[in-house]
């Protein structure tokens, strides 16, 4: 008996390099576990569809399918968009069990891919302390979700002990550049910002450039394709081919 089908669910961007970057990541993936059936889908602005994957994989015969959200917080795509799928997908293939893991979500571990990201964005600034850390996210309409990249901000900073305040690029305040101007009208100079987007895009690059213009030293890159990120989507997906076993 086949082991069931991971399909990586992305949001999708208009942007080039984001489904390349998913792409990439998910190619990671399938090298931790080439003995798994693994698919990329996208939710919007990309291909291929959800629809698309998944009406290749019953067609190849799988009928278990772990969906694994690539997404950092529990927001809208993750509460409606990604139950809808599945739910539309799950109508038209009625024989076939489809299960959602939780989100990717902020892993500890993801602290420590920040720090090399911002390292890697650090070489060329010359600088040798920094005086505080903006963490940059998406933002969402969704409090809770911003509530959860406050905590892994003030988690990151505490590690560093350093001040440390979230920003988002969309949906609420502050913007990166209203948090880099906060602590530069306290004396701060040495002010760098850590980028927690899974993968380059419009909303990464505006956090960035609005960050740089208002005295950031540095702007590290998306999390992007990282071994830990890797083995966070296969964590969630062991966890989702469990519920599917029946009890």
């Amino acid at each position: 008996m086949a082991a069931p089908a991971l399909v990586a669910l992305a949001h999708g961007s208009r942007d080039p390099r984001s489904a390349a970057t998913i792409k990439a990541l998910v190619a990671e993936v399938r090298t931790m576990r080439p003995d798994l059936r693994i698919e990329t889908a996208f939710l919007d602005l990309a291909k291929p569809s959800f629809d698309t994957v998944v009406d290749r994989l019953v067609k190849a015969g799988f009928d278990e399918i772990v969906v694994v959200p690539l997404l950092l917080t529990e927001a809208y795509h993750a509460k409606v968009d990604v139950p809808s799928v599945i739910a539309q997908a799950s109508e038209r293939h009625p024989s076939v069990k489809i299960r959602a893991t939780a989100v990717l979500g902020h892993e500890a571990r993801f602290l420590e891919i920040l720090d090399e990201r911002l390292r890697a964005a650090l070489k060329d600034a010359r600088v040798r302390e920094l005086d505080a850390l903006v963490l940059a996210a998406a933002g969402s309409s969704d409090p809770l979700a911003n509530a959860s990249v406050a905590r892994l901000a003030r988690l990151w900073g505490a590690h560093h002990k350093l001040p440390v305040v979230a920003a988002y690029a969309s949906a609420t305040p502050p913007a990166t550049g209203e948090a880099v101007r906060a602590f530069r009208a306290q004396g701060r100079r040495h002010i760098a910002v850590a980028s927690l987007f899974l993968a380059p895009g419009w909303l990464p690059d505006r956090a960035a450039e609005l960050a740089l213009e208002a005295g950031a030293v540095a702007v590290a890159e998306p999390l992007g394709v990282h071994e830990a990120v890797a083995r966070t989507i296969l964590a969630r997906y062991a966890v989702g081919a469990v519920e599917l076993v029946p009890v």
